[in-house]
């Protein structure tokens, strides 16, 4: 059993990025800019922003953090977006969600840019991913295919199961694993909540990526002998023998899957690390076409 250790690789990536963005400067060219938008105080997404904002650092990167107040109008918001589309210092920019209740998230991602679209939600670039083209791809489904081509995992010919139909991860990657190329070729089954029996299904997969959000959903008794397992569920699940009162865990239960898996992603360390390598490869390929 090999653990796919996304930590390791995304400071590979970081450090990659950092060689180029270390050249750019000795050309004395401009580096990558990343802005994020942040409406509200969220605790979790002012963490997960705030640690963008340090691999940006990390790597030779500026970045801008935009806070906007819980009570903004999504007039309010669409203004902000059209500033940050305006301003040429502004390479690629994100909008953290969730979003406040009288915003509409739909309409705010559309508002985008798509030329700065790092996080590759506007329908453009999604339209442009189902199609084979050159595009953002969404930063946790590029994590993952970078994890499965760094380890040389094998996906031509198998059976993909995705487990969970969101548009940040589970419908793009039911889409990529399909494509043409490596990592894809393979033959996906797409779940969701209202799929019957669903262990039928998860049993006879090569590769499962689950991307449901139920602590600990697939069991040992789901899955085949060898079987390949990305887990991209992270949930805090309250534990008063932890010192923060609660711990990390995904879908998957480890201890026992892993046992059965050739390959495995763990939690904490697994897929989470690369989703922030990604989009600073993303906003990197942003510069790069704005050159």
């Amino acid at each position: 059993m090999v653990i796919l250790d996304g930590k390791k690789v995304s400071n590979d990536i970081k450090n990659e990025i950092k060689q180029q963005v270390d050249k750019m400067k000795g050309k004395g060219e401009k580096v990558p800019h990343l802005a994020a938008v942040i409406v509200g105080n969220d605790g979790a997404s002012l963490t997960y922003v705030g640690s963008k904002v340090r691999a940006c650092e990390r790597v030779g990167f500026e970045s801008t953090m935009v806070r906007m107040s819980n009570t903004t109008s999504e007039i309010e918001l669409l203004d902000k977006i059209e500033e940050l589309n305006q301003n040429d210092d502004i390479d690629g920019f994100i909008i953290q969600l969730p979003l406040p209740p009288q915003i509409n998230t739909q309409k705010v991602l559309m508002a985008v840019d798509p030329s700065k679209d790092v996080d590759g939600f506007h329908p453009e670039n999604f339209g442009k991913m189902a199609l084979d083209m050159s595009t953002f791809i969404p930063a946790t489904p590029f994590g993952i295919l970078e994890l499965l081509d760094r380890y040389g995992v094998e996906t031509k010919g198998k059976h993909t199961v995705v487990i969970g139909r969101s548009h940040i991860v589970g419908r793009p990657m039911s889409i990529l694993m399909g494509r043409k190329g490596f990592p894809g070729n393979s033959t996906v089954t797409l779940t969701h909540s209202h799929t019957k029996n669903i262990t039928q299904i998860t049993s006879q997969a090569d590769i499962i990526i689950s991307a449901l959000g139920v602590p600990n959903f697939l069991k040992a008794e789901m899955v085949k002998d060898d079987v390949i397992i990305i887990d991209v569920g992270i949930t805090r699940v309250p534990d008063d023998s932890s010192p923060k009162g609660y711990i990390i865990t995904g879908d998957v239960d480890f201890t026992n899957v892993s046992k059965k898996a050739s390959y495995i992603t763990p939690v904490p360390g697994g897929v989470g690390p690369m989703t922030i390598a990604m989009l600073l490869k993303n906003t990197l390929l942003a510069r790069e076409q704005r050159m």
